[in-house]
């Protein structure tokens, strides 16, 4: 259910949404950019938020999805193994007709999440023995090592990286496309995330948040849970990566896996804006993206020392985040219904 609070909300980032690109031509793709750390750090509360497992190793799908879109979006068209399709490899420059282009990127996003769909299963088998620190450990290792592996495979490249197909069209329209795209995958995360919490799958994550143990022996399939929740971000993440790698138009290590920046940077937009909420990934991450664009703008330098006030003032000060907090302040806002006699009765019990 709705209410007129939130209804607004949609409504007011909708607008901005679809008239974004026409009211700021000039921000299309740090929009873009905003909409994609929107996706990202609705998916990572998924885990993180909603079950209590802290992963470090999300972008491990980003880069996978980006590195199998890429394959394939010139695999389909071209031999395999044209020198792993980078003129830096001594490759022919791809050239690619419009409806080759369109074709190839749909096959491309929709491998790119499948692709990561099956990373994620193969590794969930065996990754969600580990719990708390560790899980979050050994994640971001598993981030770490599929970026060192993709390095040694001359076939995408290796270290040399690889230049992805051009844009059949201007600068201006190649911008509003991929910022639909990203806007799109933004959009369909949060309403999935929506729907999932909201149902018996939800009650059940919390949960396993709460204390996993008795909900094994309340008869929960914890790990069944734990997988599906961590497969929904490996599809959202690796369609996400396919998407970012052609906006970038070419794909190396840092631009798949970029562990420490996308990697934190959806950490941290979840912790500014409230773990386990709907709202508090969306609202962490504009807030979040707009300081770290405007300081990067007027403040080269000490862009990295904004950031970091910012998240010392988050965890010492409010270390529920601002939709926690104002939760705890405001309640009625949220539908919460506090019996304020109970509280003030106990209050004079213990005065």
């Amino acid at each position: 259910m709705i209410g007129r609070r939130e209804l607004i909300t949609y409504i007011g980032l909708g607008i901005f949404g679809v008239l974004g690109p026409y009211l700021f031509p000039n921000y299309t793709l740090s929009i873009a950019y905003l909409w994609m750390m929107v996706m990202m750090a609705q998916t990572w509360d998924i885990l993180g938020g909603q079950m209590g497992y802290n992963s470090l190793g999300n972008i491990t799908f980003f880069g996978v999805g980006m590195y199998v879109s890429a394959i394939i979006q010139v695999a389909i068209f071209y031999e395999p193994g044209v020198a792993a399709y980078t003129s830096a490899m001594g490759a022919i420059k791809p050239v690619f007709t419009q409806s080759q282009y369109f074709w190839g990127l749909f096959l491309g996003v929709v491998g790119g999440a499948l692709a990561a769909l099956a990373l994620c299963m193969i590794f969930s088998s065996f990754m969600f023995g580990l719990r708390g620190p560790y899980f979050a450990i050994g994640s971001l290792g598993l981030a770490i090592a599929a970026a060192e592996v993709t390095i040694t495979i001359d076939y995408v490249g290796g270290a040399s990286g690889i230049s992805m197909p051009l844009f059949p069209g201007d600068i201006e329209m190649r911008s509003v496309f991929f910022y639909v795209l990203c806007f799109g995958l933004a959009i369909a995360a949060h309403f999935v995330v929506r729907w999932m919490i909201s149902t018996q799958y939800g009650l059940a994550i919390n949960a396993i948040r709460d204390d996993e143990d008795k909900a094994e022996a309340m008869g929960i399939p914890t790990l069944r849970y734990k997988q599906i929740g961590w497969a929904i971000t490996a599809i959202f993440m690796g369609a996400m990566g396919a998407v970012a790698g052609n906006l970038s138009g070419f794909i190396d290590k840092e631009v798949a896996y970029p562990i420490p920046t996308f990697g934190i940077f959806m950490v941290a937009c979840v912790l500014l804006g409230g773990k386990g909420t709907l709202w508090g990934p969306v609202l962490g991450a504009i807030i979040f993206h707009v300081v770290k664009e405007t300081t990067w703008t007027y403040l080269l330098g000490w862009q990295w020392v904004a950031l970091g006030l910012i998240l010392i003032i988050n965890i010492v000060y409010f270390q529920q985040g601002i939709m926690g907090w104002l939760q705890t302040r405001y309640p009625e806002m949220f539908g919460i219904i506090v019996d304020r006699s109970s509280s003030e009765n106990e209050e004079k019990e213990k005065a």
